[in-house]
């Protein structure tokens, strides 16, 4: 067996960032009671901030409240963790409230179209960032942006060089509490943004699943009808579409898997490309990033706990999809596997082309290569990972993507091969 070094292990916070969370824990050892955010709190000082008062359509109050009961009672969050949790909230409300506000002052926000998107779907880590990356690049296409997804008011080319400054130096804090996580997906104020960005608003996303260990959120969270985020990922869309539109927006989200019939509801024209890797394979490295993003916020991650939430959410997700993608008719669902991907990103651009009819321009293939190009100047290394550091044996975790596996004939080997559980991956292709 490989016995590198994986990514994980070399994960370690900074001094600076060690020292402030061991503050934090002298604090919580200590009889000074821990007071718990409260939803109708955070509710009342994003009010107050942006002197504004209406949310819009849709009640968030319970997921709000759920999300934070469980992050105070399970997260185990670090001082970093609890100051970015309400961080992130408080944008995230006065968000929702600037935009309702835009709404008002823009009535054609509403009145813009969405006409056949692509979703790429498909295992995490299965090549779909580098495919929406790639075809963000075409000038026919539309893709949401980290800096306009984080602050998508107002709605026009105001303000637009701070707004991406702003989103700059999240991206650089990001990369200065985690510096490893650069090796294992890229982060940048201009690169397309993945679609729980546009459903987060509703509190209904997988997103806070990713970033903090939330069990009961989870399990909440799984059990609810997700229609209400997918019509703010569409009242995102137009919000975002009203300042710069295209022909197609090309959209991302492996957990689109989980509610086909409702994303269907919202986009009834969508168009798919589901993207195969070798599941476990898939798995180790999705764990490996979930635990270097969770270790920022908590001082107590189990990458074995990790890894087995992971197999049992994507193998149930992968069951449901499977059962319900077969609604589509063949000429919306392109299939694509990793390997073709990895081995030839343009190559695997022209077959979602052909395969949909379209035009694939010798300026958009233009600025796909020096995307390509571009990526591979900025490379910061490779993300290693090893199935065995997460508890697993080969032989167990493969039995859960059996059909899955059988269907598209893919091996239920961790990496495919047979041969070794030691994996480096390139970061453009995730």
């Amino acid at each position: 067996m490989n016995t590198s070094t994986t990514t994980l292990d070399k994960t370690r916070a900074l001094l600076p960032v060690r020292l402030l969370n061991g503050c934090g824990a002298l604090l919580e050892r200590s009889r000074i009671p821990r007071l718990p955010l409260l939803a109708v709190d955070l509710i009342d000082t994003a009010k107050r901030r942006c002197d504004l008062e209406n949310f819009g359509e849709g009640d968030f109050f319970e997921a709000l409240s759920r999300l934070l009961e469980s992050c105070h009672h399970e997260a185990r969050l670090n001082l970093i963790g609890k100051i970015a949790l309400r961080s992130d909230l408080l944008r995230t409300l006065c968000s929702r409230l600037f935009m309702e506000r835009d709404r008002q002052l823009y009535p054609a926000i509403a009145r813009q179209e969405i006409r056949k998107p692509l979703f790429i779907v498909g295992l995490p880590r299965s090549g779909t960032t580098l495919l929406h990356t790639l075809l963000a690049a075409d000038p026919e296409h539309r893709a949401p942006l980290t800096w306009e997804v984080m602050t998508p008011s107002p709605p026009t080319c105001d303000d637009v060089k701070r707004r991406i400054q702003r989103a700059t130096q999240s991206c650089n804090c990001l990369n200065w509490l985690a510096p490893t996580f650069r090796h294992v997906h890229a982060v940048g104020a201009e690169l397309p943004q993945e679609c729980v960005g546009l459903m987060t608003p509703t509190f209904l996303s997988d997103q806070f699943d990713t970033m903090y260990y939330v069990p009961s959120y989870r399990a909440w969270f799984l059990r609810q009808d997700l229609l209400p985020a997918y019509e703010y990922h569409r009242r995102f869309l137009q919000h975002l579409q009203f300042r710069r539109s295209a022909r197609r927006w090309v959209l991302k989200a492996p957990a689109h898997m989980f509610a086909l019939p409702t994303l269907l509801s919202v986009y009834p024209d969508a168009l798919f490309v589901q993207t195969h890797r070798a599941p476990l394979e898939a798995m180790a490295s999705v764990s490996s990033l979930i635990t270097i993003l969770r270790r920022v916020f908590s001082d107590a991650v189990d990458p074995a706990v990790v890894c087995r939430e992971a197999i049992q959410y994507w193998s149930e997700t992968l069951d449901r999809f499977l059962q319900q993608r077969d609604r589509l008719t063949a000429d919306r669902i392109c299939d694509l596997h990793h390997i073709e991907i990895r081995r030839d990103p343009l190559a695997a651009i022209r077959c979602i082309y052909e395969y949909f009819g379209w035009l694939l321009s010798r300026e958009a293939e233009q600025r796909m290569r020096a995307v390509l190009g571009n990526q591979m100047r900025q490379q910061h290394g490779f993300h290693r990972y090893n199935l065995s550091q997460f508890g697993l044996r080969e032989a167990e975790g493969a039995v859960p993507f059996a059909a899955y596996c059988n269907r598209f004939g893919l091996s239920s080997n961790a990496l495919g091969v047979g041969k070794t559980n030691d994996c480096a991956e390139e970061l453009l292709c995730k």
